[in-house]
């Protein structure tokens, strides 16, 4: 009896253990990673086209976590699940991140990461379509983050390009809007949904891409097709994958901070890499906008703790 509760006990040290460290490097990935992605892309859109780079990552990503997944016994979706994931990942990653690369056309990397976080913003409005509407407190924060996307589109990197601020915020809204539509949904079992997402929305972009006129560079640039694997297998895979653990091993705050380190982090990277500027303008947005986020993630956390203590 001693020797199994000894056991259990190194056990769960060992566990405890391997969380203190594989929890810092999960939030080290989703930070850096995540936060470079942003930079990837510009990196990537000197030789390839915009819709065409986005396919093409989700297009090897998504067959590699799927078949790595096949291959480690995980069921296929079923048919609803596929059409299930199909129009979130058209809405998340075809239009989402399909339009952030549409737009770094126009603007910085730094400008575009920034503006994209205005997601959460978006997200705390459709969840009310489905019965959550946003407390008093929560009502506060979007205010206030909607004030600084405003503040952002005066500044001289959005309002030189209508399009692309115009592409930017409708990519945040899809991916807002696509997340709250799937909460509930019959959706494929962990990563497979991630992989299925991939593969469907990889179709639909590579298809628009080529509808549209783009076409596969002959001769792309070693830097631009190193960016695009990087986005492929870092962005895409290492990353969602270190999101994944973070979120089962840890709070949901704490999975979640990535929204607010992830536009400094693009910023500082274009400013030292790339040579990217930004005025005053877009710095106070920023700000702002992060004020905003703050709000509203203190007032969930308030309202969850209150809704726990009733129970």
């Amino acid at each position: 009896m001693s020797e199994n509760l000894a056991a259990d006990a190194t056990a769960t040290s060992r566990s405890l253990s391997d969380h203190r460290v594989l929890i810092p490097l999960s939030l080290f990935a989703l930070y850096v990673i995540w936060g470079s992605t942003y930079l990837g892309i510009r990196f990537a859109l000197e030789s390839y086209p915009p819709f065409l780079l986005a396919g093409i990552r989700f297009l090897g990503a998504g067959v590699a976590l799927y078949g790595f997944l096949r291959w480690r016994g995980l069921a296929a979706p079923t048919p609803r699940q596929w059409g299930n994931a199909t129009f979130t990942g058209l809405l998340l990653l075809g239009m989402g991140n399909g339009l952030v690369c549409f737009a770094e056309e126009r603007v910085s990397s730094g400008i575009a990461a920034v503006a994209v976080a205005s997601m959460p913003l978006f997200a705390a409005l459709f969840t009310g379509m489905y019965g959550q509407w946003p407390s008093r407190r929560e009502s506060v924060g979007l205010v206030i983050g909607f004030v600084g996307v405003i503040v952002l589109n005066l500044g001289s990197s959005l309002s030189g390009s209508r399009l692309g601020a115009l592409a930017l915020l409708t990519a945040a809204a899809c991916w807002a809007f696509g997340s709250a539509w799937s909460r509930g949904r019959d959706m494929p079992k962990g990563p497979m949904n991630t992989a299925a997402q991939m593969l469907t929305a990889s179709i639909a972009l590579l298809a628009f891409g080529f509808i549209s006129g783009e076409h596969l560079p002959s001769h792309p640039a070693t830097r631009a097709t190193l960016a695009v694997i990087y986005l492929g297998v870092f962005g895409s895979i290492i990353a969602f994958s270190a999101y994944l653990y973070v979120l089962k091993h840890a709070r949901p705050a704490l999975a979640t901070s990535y929204a607010y380190v992830n536009p400094p982090v693009a910023v500082l990277l274009g400013i030292l890499v790339a040579g990217e500027h930004l005025g005053p303008y877009d710095l106070l947005g920023m700000a702002i906008i992060l004020g905003g986020l703050v709000v509203i993630t203190m007032a969930k956390q308030k309202r969850q703790v209150a809704s726990t203590a009733s129970a």
